[in-house]
């Protein structure tokens, strides 16, 4: 199928084809039909699968055909997204699509100042792209006008939930005309994303392309096990002798991401950090390096990477497991995008065997595990309690954690309430007896590694709209 047999205008094929695009995801061959007919839309798809040009072609096609002649322009279109690097790339996305006829739009989001963001809002933008947080502030301030609204977006409703957004998000709907299109993308549908569909939804048409918490087929995924005081010597080998070229490492916290470009600046590897307490034009200028290949690693806690789209990124590592198994599947979803495949690896220790398997029973397999020669785990070490910024998490306490600690503070746009976290500080550790083998992860195979170097494909196949 093409993009011109969706009845998108000529314009917006020829915007698209000049992407590089000439034929649609599945999630835009589904969806794209269904806006140009007006339904209320939900529809479940990972990040990486063209979902935003899913929504935004039609989008633009419909504000086009029924734009008023003359007189004052207004908001005529919302897009909610849960950070502003998402929401950054959706105005882009807005702008690149629509440069052959273009349309006013505009970025909403914390972290800058408010000044400016009030002017831009007088220039008459017809598509606002905004973050709850700082959307809220403008309503407070009397500084925006919804009340002409005709196309609701919420992009990523399942992270806006997560993110504690849920109360802002009703707040902002409560301000909306009746009489609206409504379209929500969520990459999982939990029971809240549910009950917000039934009362923000009519009749709505579904478009499911991934089976829930299902991580992208085109992700390669292996474990190293590895002693947790020997993390990063690991993957500065992984890195130097070729395994890993350019990657966007995780960890838990914004104190643990500037350590780690720290230390791997002093191994020789050009890293950068990106987290919530940086600025956002710090944000910005680490993203532009890491894109243009100025820096081969990107270190970043789960808030700061969400949304980041990164075309064609080989390797993801987890270099700390998340506390939350779905924010495994969000993570990994940065790569293997548009058709490109990727690369997935995850150092895990002793004290993170509990969340492995948190991860494995929600993808219900096993993952492949290998041990890369010289860095074989010592079975003697006890595992330790996991600090997670607001407390710790111990080992087979049956307790999971929430919000990694790292979310940004309401001011920049997203928000996160504070949860009571069993407090396991006064717990022993649960020690790893070396008599019985480690918790089954998979088939476990050493590998050489020297000279040895993992490609990931260098010609994508043909790809729809990007995400």
């Amino acid at each position: 199928m093409s993009f011109d047999r969706l009845g998108l205008s000529p314009e917006l094929i020829r915007a698209v084809a000049h992407e590089g695009y000439t034929e649609p995801t599945p999630v835009q061959a589904q969806a794209i039909p269904l806006v140009l007919a007006g339904r209320d839309v939900l529809a479940g798809a990972q990040t990486g699968t063209g979902k935003t040009a899913a929504f935004v072609l039609p989008m633009l096609q419909r504000l086009h055909a029924s734009r008023p002649a003359g007189g004052p322009r207004a908001i005529r279109a919302l897009i909610l997204t849960p950070t502003r690097e998402l929401a950054l790339q959706v105005e882009e996305s807005v702008r690149t699509y629509g440069a052959q006829n273009p349309i006013r739009s505009t970025t909403i989001y914390g972290g800058v100042g408010f000044d400016p963001q009030v002017r831009a809002l007088r220039a008459g933008p017809e598509i606002v792209v905004a973050t709850p947080g700082r959307l809220l502030d403008h309503l407070g301030q009397r500084t925006i006008d919804l009340s002409r609204v005709e196309i609701l977006v919420l992009d990523e409703a399942d992270r806006m939930l997560d993110m504690g957004f849920i109360r802002d998000i009703r707040k902002i709907l409560a301000v909306l005309p009746a009489r609206r299109q409504n379209l929500l993308f969520s990459a999982t549908f939990s029971d809240e994303i549910r009950r917000l569909a039934g009362d923000l939804l009519t009749d709505p048409a579904s478009v499911q392309v991934t089976p829930r918490n299902t991580p992208t087929e085109l992700v390669t995924q292996v474990v190293h096990m590895v002693d947790r005081e020997r993390k990063r010597e690991l993957l500065s080998h992984l890195i130097t002798t070729g395994r890993i070229d350019q990657a966007l490492v995780f960890t838990r916290t914004k104190h643990g991401a500037n350590r780690l470009a720290q230390q791997l600046e002093k191994d020789g590897i050009r890293a950068t950090a990106i987290h919530g307490n940086k600025s956002q034009p710090q944000r910005v200028r680490a993203l532009a390096d890491f894109k243009a290949g100025r820096f081969a690693i990107l270190v970043a806690t789960e808030v700061a990477a969400r949304g980041l789209d990164i075309e064609a990124l080989p390797h993801v590592v987890n270099f700390e497991l998340p506390m939350v198994a779905q924010d495994y599947v969000h993570r990994i979803g940065r790569t293997g995008r548009a058709g490109v495949g990727g690369h997935a690896i995850s150092l895990v220790c002793v004290d993170e065997t509990e969340l492995i398997r948190d991860i494995q029973r929600l993808l219900r397999r096993p993952l492949p595990s290998e041990v890369v020669p010289g860095f074989e785990p010592d079975r003697s070490i006890r595992a330790e309690p996991i600090p997670n910024g607001r407390g710790s998490r111990t080992q087979g306490s049956g307790h999971r954690g929430s919000a990694p600690a790292s979310g940004p503070n309401r001011s920049s746009g997203n928000s996160s309430p504070r949860r009571r976290k069993p407090d396991a500080r006064n717990r022993p550790p649960i020690a790893h007896n070396p008599q019985q083998p480690w918790p089954s992860i998979g088939q476990r195979r050493p590998v050489a590694l020297p000279g040895e170097r993992l490609r990931h494909a260098t010609e994508p196949r043909t790809r729809g709209g990007r995400s």
